[in-house]
């Protein structure tokens, strides 16, 4: 499965868990549960088992394989900081993340209190990395807007907020400590309705903070005939991007890769399932 991603805020997906569990209303038609629904019991596929937990450690190392910088959305088909992802493999997803620093990392919650737990305790050195952008959903009020609390007390270098789908107006936000807004409506089918209103509340907040302000769509059940124009514009602004240099040095790379295959967290994990098959990556050029 190609890694290139069409999500207008990054540039490649890395899912070294998949599937995952509903828990607020921006769940409700989720996109991940519908497209691995699709190839539940189809033998072989990646989603063989729907849209289930699954642990890929296979994938971990995946990233490192990669030979130029990439943007990458870290568990686009899932949510890194469930309770039923282990700690100890959460801290070896994050490992790869600090060892492949030539890249800038998306994580996405909806458990922001987990994530809050771990980037003050065993996962502080990554927290303070400004390759790693750490973020949470913001869907409405009850649910979406008390994460950004948890999120601010992260001690986190980059935080962000990806408030979509919006679902109502969530009033004024409070955006000290955070560092890139996100916006966009639902799409696909049963699509709910974003105001224009609601959109422009958070913008002004955006403005008035000095936070960069990206609008991913309209949204709707063809998300195309919509578009992504507001204010008759497009706006893309993100954070500073902060890489480390790209080692050109092969072995160095390869040297990685050892090292997460042969981690012993990693190995001592349940059988992963038809997927789970250890597989040794190959530097790609892609």
């Amino acid at each position: 499965m190609s890694n290139n991603s069409k999500i207008e805020w990054t540039e490649t997906t890395w899912n070294p868990v998949r599937g995952c569990t509903k828990i607020s209303p921006g769940c409700k038609h989720c996109y991940a549960e519908t497209f691995a629904e699709r190839f539940r019991g189809v033998p072989e596929h990646p989603y063989e088992q729907g849209f289930d937990l699954r642990l890929v450690p296979e994938k971990l190392a995946e990233p490192l394989t990669w030979t130029k910088p990439r943007m990458v959305f870290v568990n686009s088909m899932s949510d890194l900081f469930q309770e039923g992802v282990p700690a100890d493999y959460v801290k070896s997803v994050v490992d790869v993340m600090m060892a492949a620093n030539w890249h800038t990392y998306q994580v996405l919650t909806k458990r922001s209190d987990r994530l809050k737990t771990l980037l003050n305790n065993e996962l502080a050195l990554a927290a303070r990395a400004e390759h790693i952008w750490w973020g949470v959903s913001v869907e409405d009020t009850k649910h979406g807007v008390p994460r950004i609390d948890e999120l601010r007390s992260a001690n986190a270098s980059v935080r962000f907020l990806s408030v979509e789908p919006l679902l109502e107006d969530v009033g004024h936000l409070n955006l000290t400590g955070i560092h890139w807004v996100i916006v966009g409506g639902e799409s696909g089918p049963g699509a709910r309705p974003m105001k224009e209103e609601w959109v422009d509340s958070v913008y002004a907040d955006c403005r008035q903070a000095d936070v960069p302000f990206f609008f991913k769509q309209w949204g709707g059940r063809q998300k195309s005939k919509y578009g992504r124009t507001l204010h008759g514009r497009t706006y893309d602004e993100m954070p500073r991007i902060q890489r480390q240099p790209f080692p050109t040095d092969k072995q160095l790379r390869v040297r990685l890769i050892e090292e997460v295959l042969n981690n012993k967290a990693v190995h001592n994990l349940p059988p992963g399932g038809p997927d789970a098959r250890r597989s040794r990556p190959s530097l790609s050029s892609t």
